[in-house]
């Protein structure tokens, strides 16, 4: 029995291996045999994000810049945005709530207080942990350019918690989709 199964085995490969050969074989009384291949690949969706820099030095709050409550202006990262069809760069903070604080004064600092635009004297948003669409192509693009501007704003109160000494982070995620 068990013969018969390794021989019906052998015939069922044996016949799949001659008719893959088969389908690839030719013949021809004419001297010539064409056969054709067709090769396909598949493309997705494709993009690809460049950024200047991984870290931003915002500018440091004077005594000045707390007691008036001041805005301070920064420039972010530049973008080059590539990508095969339309696409879309979005901003968020990666903390929930604050900046992360490294000092020994307990210091907590909303991340609301970092606000972006793309535009030095544009429309600035306070940052949220939420994806917001920081700009968009409405097609492909081989480098569109774009560029991050942030204003951190302090509170006009030297007790506050979110001017206490300290070092204050707040890691920002750039996410560029094809969808």
């Amino acid at each position: 029995m068990r013969a018969t199964r390794t021989l019906l085995a052998a015939m069922v490969l044996g016949t799949a291996i001659g008719a893959s050969q088969a389908s690839a074989q030719c013949s021809g009384n004419a001297g010539t045999c064409n056969t054709t291949n067709t090769a396909s690949v598949t493309v997705g969706a494709l993009v690809k994000l460049g950024m200047t820099t991984s870290a931003t030095a915002l500018t440091n709050p004077t005594a000045d810049d707390v007691d008036l409550g001041h805005v301070l202006a920064d420039a972010g990262p530049t973008f080059t945005i590539k990508a095969n069809r339309s696409w879309t760069l979005k901003i968020k903070s990666q903390n929930a709530a604050s900046w992360t604080y490294v000092g020994s004064d307990a210091g907590v600092k909303p991340i609301s207080d970092l606000a972006w635009s793309t535009a030095v004297g544009g429309t600035f948003a306070a940052i949220t942990a939420a994806d917001a669409t920081f700009t968009s192509g409405g097609s492909s693009t081989n480098g569109t350019a774009a560029q991050a501007f942030f204003r951190t704003s302090w509170t006009s109160d030297f007790t506050s918690a979110s001017n206490a000494p300290g070092t204050y982070s707040l890691p920002i995620v750039f996410t560029l989709t094809a969808p």
